[in-house]
């Protein structure tokens, strides 16, 4: 980061933000209710709440939605991502992808987290309900995940769809606990329904284990199971074992263009593996892989780049690979997209470069979050 603003502040395009301070007197506005200093709730900007009545399951379901920075853009689709218990999870998942794309790891994306509707609806009991594949007799009301299947697939997909300017070839699930018990069960019966999937603390043990028997059945009829995959589990829940032998089957398996990362999460419990589960599995399952390319054709990058008559920078090819290197003579690896797109790893810094008809590199468009700048190739 402090590369990227030196080089910023040298190019004459470094943008501040106005900060409030937090000294000083406290003025409290008037609540929704108009009673005098009664604090207004807090909301996350760019964010809508809708509701959507399921006939397949016969209730209410409430859309929490989140829009990427870029959206205003009518030529641009984008990928969507669905959270099982946005009740609980929404804010966190919100927060966490506002930084892993100020960081440069994910694209813009929708957000769509899935809760209950209706008056005081109970979370606990609705949960418990459609999140469970099968039903068991010891918790009372179970088994209404294939439905809520139906839904989420006949419905809610859909009608997400039809609103908004998704990405119907790129879409995500992502569920914790029971969650993770049914986005494994999705995986298995609507496979090509999403193509990533995160999940954290799966209730694999759910029903003697019938996650096995889906896989098992998967297995039977198919040599491919084309998802990026990540599953975490904490060390301090008491699971770590079963998690382990259900990811040994899986590998075991060796499925056609299945991309698979597995977590055990270090001193945390049950709910706390969300957090780092969340973050580590969008990484994952986003992330853009570097691409080999011969180190002969990086030469035609290889030279002196101008930004303004003060300012230039230079690219050049160390250990096989290309490296800007920054005013402050500071060196930036540059990893390969495609054979005219490069990424940093771990910020947000994309490179576009430039050719004429004849093939020959004439100059780059350099994109941060801050906006971008074009540079000119001298030599």
């Amino acid at each position: 980061m402090t590369t990227l603003r030196r080089l910023l502040i040298v190019a004459g395009a470094t943008l501040f933000l106005a900060v409030p301070s937090l000294s000083g007197s406290v003025t409290e506005d008037a609540g929704r209710d108009g009673e005098k200093n009664s604090p207004r709730q807090v909301e996350l900007p760019g964010t809508k709440l809708l509701t959507i009545r399921s006939s397949i399951v016969g209730r209410d379901y409430d859309l929490y939605i989140s829009f990427p920075r870029s959206y205003n853009d009518t030529t641009r689709r984008f990928p969507v991502v669905y959270l099982l218990d946005g009740q609980y999870d929404f804010p966190l998942v919100n927060g966490i992808y506002g930084d892993l794309y100020y960081d440069g790891f994910l694209p813009e994306l929708i957000t769509v987290g899935i809760t209950w509707g209706g008056e005081h609806p109970n979370y606990d009991s609705l949960r418990t309900q459609d999140l469970t594949p099968t039903s068991i007799k010891e918790v009372p009301s179970t088994g209404n995940g294939p439905k809520f299947l139906a839904s989420i697939k006949g419905e809610l997909i859909p009608y997400i769809d039809s609103q908004y300017r998704t990405d119907k070839k790129d879409r995500t699930l992502m569920g914790s606990s029971l969650g993770g018990l049914f986005t494994l069960y999705t995986m298995f019966h609507e496979t090509d329904l999403f193509t990533r999937y995160v999940l954290t603390s799966p209730a694999i043990t759910w029903d003697n284990n019938v996650l096995s028997s889906y896989e098992e059945s998967y297995h039977t009829q198919h040599t491919r199971l084309p998802a990026r995959l990540f599953m975490a589990v904490s060390a301090l829940e008491g699971s770590e074992a079963t998690f382990g032998k259900f990811v040994d089957r899986l590998k075991s398996r060796k499925y056609q263009d299945l991309q698979i990362e597995t977590r055990v999460l270090e001193g945390m419990g049950h709910a706390g593996s969300k957090p780092e589960g969340y973050t580590r599995g969008l990484q994952s399952v986003f992330a853009r892989l570097s691409k080999n390319i011969n180190p002969s054709k990086l030469n035609a990058f290889v030279g002196k780049y101008r930004l303004n008559p003060q300012v230039t920078v230079r690219i050049l090819v160390e250990n096989d690979h290309l490296a800007l290197l920054a005013p402050d003579s500071t060196k930036i690896e540059l990893l390969v997209e495609s054979d005219n797109d490069f990424f940093v790893r771990g910020m947000f810094l994309f490179i576009k470069f430039h050719r004429n008809d004849a093939g020959a590199v004439t100059g780059a468009h350099v994109e941060q979050f801050q906006g971008g700048f074009d540079l000119t190739k001298e030599e």
